[in-house]
């Protein structure tokens, strides 16, 4: 709802009022997006010569990159000499030269900085050299979801602050709704920064011009038609992997391999239903929202809120709500164990039925919810094999946990409740640390079991298109070769065409003892030690707890036995190859 203040008369209040609150959120984006491209640049003032400043960055899918080139711009505008750097290009010893320091920096699965940052978060953990003449403030970035949030940026803060830099404001730590804490954030920032004359010295940039074209991206997803489904598992499988066409015809969005798509999706009917019944509410009653003023509350938590994942920020909301004893013990200190164990397997409706068996009031039930956030997805597709399209290889998740039925929100979302002709908003989100070589003679070797098979179709079709003469090697895997042999008829073409020189496949459950990708690996383990001695740049696909681990692992031992190297020479081999950029990997 527009308040009283906004420079509107009452006719037209009430005329745009009714307008937003008919507004689904694709339209809402929309018309968000028009607007903030159709309207005049104000005219921007810049400080003088407000001093040098580094922007540290530490990312795994982009965003921190993202945020930290964003924060260079806003600092060249107050009149900073601003840089932006790399983790992965710097050396901590070299922040000792720094006089003004912003770190942006997410953390990745279970508390650990992002693969590319990890060499120089060692390092710099372990260091003692001073830095007294550094001024900085931390940006964390990280999951709620996770018992570990923001563990990355905590431990860079207070490090910082242990080596005698000199903190200029609270370090922010963002969850996975990050626009406005961020944005607040860096202006706070940049003013703590600056020096106290520069604000009095400015110059006077000249208006940008009008442009009434609609820019989609993050802020404004574009609304993709949904073109076609295809079930890439066969009859009496137990698994269900689709794969989806999207258009992207008029949207003005670009990605490249490697890149992920991001989906914006909406909360199931009866997921929605479930959490009302637990709070006793009807979904009738009416709350307010920050993007739409009041709102029908059903239309709310379908639309708007992560009414799924169960964390400590949830229950610890709930827990001030309550006041339920039970609960504020299993928030305590000493009861970390017990907290890790009850929120596993569990969501937010579990929280609901056991510690607010009366229900909640409408209000009290939407402030214990984080915003709905987009899910990503490895492409698919080139580009090139599909102009205007992006595919993507989505496994439905369904399973059964402490008595009730469970599914992802997302992956139904597209499975249930999409079909063709229908839109869904996305954006495409890159991904710079999982590209194909420059060199297109390079060779590759991909490792991608299950739907982390998803870039290396879209590897392998980039480089038909383009003609490449390097090598390219896949190995995939999953549980049936008569019913999961994702894009079969796709690879065997390629095979054919020269486009694939070499296919290795591991079916876990067609044998009665497994075998899965990482065995091949180890079989093939003099050829693939070669190709690495020829320069073959190496990617993993997949799941990061088990799958990832035990390839890299895999990777080690082969380098160890066929380079005849100690297990220490062959860990600084595999890290070689990680600073050049020739092991990558996309792991989630």
């Amino acid at each position: 709802m527009l308040p009283e203040h906004a420079p509107f008369n009452s006719d037209q209040r009430q005329a745009l009022n009714s307008l937003i609150s008919s507004l689904d959120p694709l339209q809402r984006g929309w018309l968000s997006g028009f607007l903030a491209s159709a309207a005049p640049a104000a005219a921007a003032s810049a400080p003088v010569s407000a001093g040098k400043l580094t922007v540290l960055y530490g990312t795994e899918s982009g965003n921190s990159e993202s945020l930290a080139d964003r924060a260079v711009k806003e600092a060249k505008k107050r009149g900073f000499k601003a840089v932006m750097k790399n983790m992965s290009d710097l050396a901590p010893t070299e922040l000792a030269k720094v006089s003004n320091l912003l770190v942006i920096v997410s953390t990745w699965g279970d508390g650990d900085p992002p693969e590319t940052a990890t060499p120089f978060y060692k390092e710099f953990m372990a260091s003692a050299t001073s830095l007294n003449s550094v001024r900085f403030s931390v940006c964390a970035l990280g999951d709620t979801s996770y018992e570990k949030f923001c563990q990355t940026g905590k431990d860079i803060d207070a490090h910082l602050e242990k080596l005698g830099a000199q903190r200029v404001t609270d370090r922010q730590d963002c969850d996975v709704d990050y626009e406005d804490a961020f944005t607040a954030w860096l202006s706070h920032s940049l003013s703590a920064l600056a020096p106290a004359s520069s604000s009095t010295a400015a110059v006077t940039q000249p208006a940008a011009p009008t442009s009434t074209t609609v820019e989609y991206g993050k802020k404004n997803p574009f609304p993709a038609e949904l073109l076609d489904v295809v079930q890439l598992n066969g009859e009496g499988s137990t698994k269900e992997t689709l794969h989806l066409e999207l258009s992207l015809a008029g949207s003005g969005l670009s990605y490249e391999p490697g890149d992920a798509l991001a989906v914006m999706p909406v909360n199931a009917p009866d997921m929605v239903q479930a959490v009302l019944d637990a709070a006793k509410l009807t979904g009738n009653e009416e709350i307010e929202t920050k993007t739409a003023g009041r709102k029908r509350l059903a239309d709310a938590l379908r639309e708007d809120f992560d009414i799924t994942a169960l964390s400590r920020n949830v229950l610890t909301k709930l827990a001030d709500i309550t006041q339920t004893r039970t609960l504020q013990s299993l928030l305590a200190d000493d009861a970390k164990d017990q907290l890790r164990e009850f929120v596993n397997g569990r969501e937010i409706i579990d929280a609901l039925l056991q510690f607010a068996p009366t229900g909640l009031a409408p209000d009290a039930l939407s402030s214990i919810f984080r915003k709905l956030p987009p899910r990503l997805y490895s492409i698919a597709s080139s580009p090139l094999a599909h102009p205007d399209e992006v595919h993507l290889t989505v496994a439905a998740v369904r399973y059964q946990s402490h008595g009730r039925a469970r599914k992802g929100v997302c992956s139904t979302f597209l499975a249930d409740l999409m079909k063709p002709g229908d839109l869904f908003p996305v954006f495409v989100q890159p991904n710079k640390n999982f590209r194909l070589p420059e060199n297109p003679a390079t060779p590759i070797i991909m490792v991608g079991p299950g739907t982390g098979i998803a870039p290396f179709r879209a590897f392998v079709e980039h480089r038909a298109a383009t003609g490449t003469t390097g090598k390219n090697w896949l190995f995939m895997g999953d549980q049936h070769y008569l019913y999961d042999f994702l894009y079969q008829l796709e690879w065997q073409e390629h095979l054919k065409s020269g486009a694939l020189t070499r296919l290795d496949v591991a079916f876990s459950r067609d044998q009665p003892e497994k075998i899965y990708v990482q065995q091949c690996m180890a079989e093939r383990g003099a050829d693939l030690y070669a190709w690495l001695e020829q320069g073959a740049h190496f990617y993993v696909c997949g799941d990061a707890k088990r799958m990832a681990a035990d390839v890299h692992e895999t990777l080690i031992s082969i380098i160890e036995k066929h380079g005849s190297k100690s297990r220490e020479t062959a860990e600084s081999y595999l890290e070689d190859l990680k600073k050049s950029k020739r092991y990558q990997r996309d792991v989630y």
